[in-house]
C-alpha cells in the first residue's frame, strides 16, 4: 500500500479536500458539512468508479488547525493525524503538499524530499529564485512534481491532438479569477500543453486588474488577465491561421484526478511526468509577470534567468 499524507490548508484553497476525497472518497455527510459546497457539488456527481488508485491511500493529515484535521479526516476518511507536518517523514511513503502559499513550500518541501519522500506541491511551486534552485534536482531526479491541474484539462483534449489544424496560430487569449501570483499559473500550464511555443517576454497592459501582454517565442500574442473578485473564470480562446476555438474549463475533478495519477506514477517510477526545464521556466515567467506588472515595463524571461544565475554563482563563491 502506497500511504499518502497531505498537507493543508491555505485559504481559499480546497485542495486538501478535493485531492483526498479523489483518492480515499468521501464520507457524503462529513463532506457536505466540510464548508467547501463547491467540491462537495462536484464529487457527488461523479461515479463511484472514479474514485481511488489501487494500492493507494491518503493515510495521515496535518492542517495548522485541529479543527480543519478533523474535518478533512471526517470528509475523506483519513485514518491518522500527525502533530507536525514534519511527523509526516516517518508515517508515509510520499506527500502532497495542498497549500498555495508558495513562500512557505521550500519550508514545509524541502526537509521532506531531503528524507527521501516523493512529493507534490501545489501550484505555484515558489516565485523565490533561490528555492527553486533548490528545488531543482528534485524535479530533475523525479522526485518531486509541482503544476496546476489544469496542465491536464480535459477541456484542451481536443485542442493537443489536433493542435495541427490550427495552422500558425496568432493569438492566444486567457482569462482566470483573481490574482496573478496563484493564479496565472492555471492558464500558463494550459496553455503550455497546446502551443509549440514558450513565452519569451512579458508586458504590462493597462487596466483595472492584473493583465499582461506575453510574447512566444515563434510571435504568437499570448494575453493573460487575472481578473480578480469575478465569477468563477478559466477560460482560454485560441486563433490560428486555419481555425479558432474557445475553451471554458469547469471540471476540476479529472483535472485534478490526472495530476494525481501522473503523481503516483511519478512515486512508483522515479520520473518527472513533466520536463522539469518546463516547470522553472513556467515559473520564471510568473517572475517577469510580476515584475512587469509592479515596474510597469516589458521584462524578459532570459532577464529573470540571468539573475537567478547570478545569484546562484554569488552564492558559491561566497
Amino acid at each position: 500500500m502506497l500511504n499518502i499524507g497531505i498537507i493543508g490548508v491555505s485559504e481559499g484553497n480546497g485542495h486538501p479536500f478535493s485531492f483526498s476525497a479523489i483518492v480515499n472518497g468521501y464520507d457524503d455527510e462529513g463532506l457536505r458539512q466540510s464548508g467547501w459546497k463547491v467540491i462537495y457539488d462536484y464529487v457527488r456527481e461523479r461515479h463511484p468508479s472514479e474514485f481511488g488508485f489501487d494500492g493507494v491511500q491518503v493515510s495521515h493529515v496535518w492542517t495548522q488547525e485541529p479543527e480543519q484535521t478533523r474535518r478533512l479526516q471526517a470528509a475523506c476518511s483519513i485514518p491518522c493525524a500527525v502533530e507536525h507536518w514534519s511527523d509526516l517523514e516517518d508515517a508515509v511513503d510520499a506527500v502532497i503538499l495542498a497549500r498555495d502559499d508558495h513562500k512557505r513550500h521550500a519550508e514545509m518541501a524541502l526537509p521532506l524530499l531531503e528524507a527521501g519522500l516523493p512529493v507534490f506541491v501545489d501550484k505555484p511551486l515558489s516565485l523565490d529564485s533561490e528555492d527553486l534552485q533548490r528545488f531543482r534536482p528534485y524535479l530533475e531526479g523525479g522526485q518531486l512534481m509541482s503544476c496546476s491541474g489544469l496542465r491536464y484539462a480535459r477541456e484542451l483534449d481536443e485542442a493537443r491532438a489536433n493542435v495541427e489544424s490550427y495552422g500558425s496560430f496568432r493569438c492566444v487569449r486567457g482569462a482566470v479569477v483573481l490574482g496573478w501570483e496563484k493564479y496565472a499559473i492555471h492558464l500558463l500550464e494550459a496553455v503550455s500543453t497546446v502551443l509549440p511555443s514558450v513565452p519569451v517576454s512579458v508586458a504590462p497592459v493597462p487596466a483595472e486588474h492584473a493583465s499582461v501582454a506575453i510574447t512566444m517565442s515563434d510571435g504568437t500574442l499570448f494575453q493573460l488577465d487575472a481578473l480578480g473578485s469575478v465569477p468563477k473564470t478559466f477560460q482560454v480562446d485560441l486563433w490560428g491561421t486555419d481555425r479558432r476555438s474557445t475553451h471554458e474549463i469547469t471540471d476540476n475533478f479529472t483535472a485534478f484526478r490526472r495530476t494525481l495519477c501522473h503523481f503516483v506514477e511519478m512515486t512508483r517510477s522515479g520520473t518527472p511526468p513533466i520536463d522539469p526545464k518546463e516547470t522553472i521556466h513556467l515559473m520564471h515567467v510568473l517572475q517577469a509577470g510580476r515584475q512587469a506588472l509592479e515596474e510597469k515595463r516589458i521584462v524578459t524571461v532570459r532577464e529573470v534567468e540571468e539573475t537567478t544565475n547570478q545569484g546562484e554563482a554569488s552564492s558559491h563563491s561566497e
